[in-house]
């Protein structure tokens, strides 16, 4: 009975695991450039103690094992906006933004100026060129971003376009390994650096790429967790009860050689 117990355990704590991630990705639907995870389980097989010379046969106990998470990477709808400063990226590349952790990379191309002119991100973190921070002057108009990710713009009445810089745009041969560090920034681990992108990435101006959660398939899979979760629980509670009447009628039953 303890075998079943601690077997309906190990799946519920996957299914809480589970269930958080499921609810982080419905919260960031509405996130620009917001990757998808995903939980990853394995069944783990051990040996019944009470009988482990059984290993190998039925005796086995499995259990569930909780491995990782995984993010899905695939590309969000791009919305057009119509704003001149936001930015999508269309190909597998990331843009390079400044955070006070350090250089960090996103598809979110939402981006606004600051009080200082610099080009930044929602969250205040100055987009990075290749020749460091973007910045504007206060009589910049009629900004334009160039499919290459060059950005130029009007100065006052000029009728001429004075660059501004060139959006940094990167890809990763092991993209997979690239760690969640924000809502849609990642960090590279050591030894995972930036490459150029592959020919044909474009940046498209007066877009951005929304998230990529499937939001009628995370709810599903929400109502779905949550009745297994319960499932699970009035298993248990079954063995917790037949376990407390068998002990109630072991209490009960008179000693041996009583009159």
């Amino acid at each position: 009975m303890e075998s079943a117990l601690l077997v309906g355990l190990s799946r519920q704590m996957a299914l809480t695991h589970e269930l958080d991630i499921v609810a982080n990705n419905i919260a960031n639907i509405d996130t620009n450039g917001y990757k998808a995870d995903n939980a990853l389980f394995a069944q783990y097989l051990m040996p019944d103690t009470r009988d482990n010379q059984f290993a190998g046969s039925d005796k086995d106990l499995s259990f569930v094992e909780d491995r990782a998470s995984w993010i899905d990477f695939s590309a969000g709808a791009i919305e057009h906006t119509g704003n001149p400063l936001d930015v999508a990226i269309e190909g597998n590349a990331y843009l390079a933004v400044q955070t006070p952790r350090g250089v960090r990379y996103t598809r979110n191309g939402a981006f606004l100026t600051n009080a200082t002119g610099q080009l930044v991100t929602s969250e205040g973190y100055p987009v990075l060129g290749d020749n460091g921070p973007i910045t504007f002057q206060n009589t910049d108009h009629d900004v334009t971003i160039s499919p290459t990710g060059i950005i130029t713009a009007r100065v006052g009445n000029s009728t001429t376009e004075a660059p501004r810089g060139q959006l940094q745009l990167v890809a990763f041969d092991q993209q997979q390994q690239l760690q969640k560090d924000g809502s849609s920034t990642f960090a590279p681990p050591a030894g995972v650096n930036p490459v150029p992108p592959a020919l044909g990435t474009r940046v498209i101006q007066g877009a951005v790429e929304k998230s990529n959660v499937n939001a009628v398939a995370e709810i599903s899979r929400m109502v779905e967790i949550t009745q297994s979760y319960n499932d699970i629980a009035n298993v248990l509670q079954q063995q917790s009860d037949q376990r407390t009447n068998a002990l109630t009628q072991l209490s009960q039953a008179p000693a041996s050689g009583s009159v």
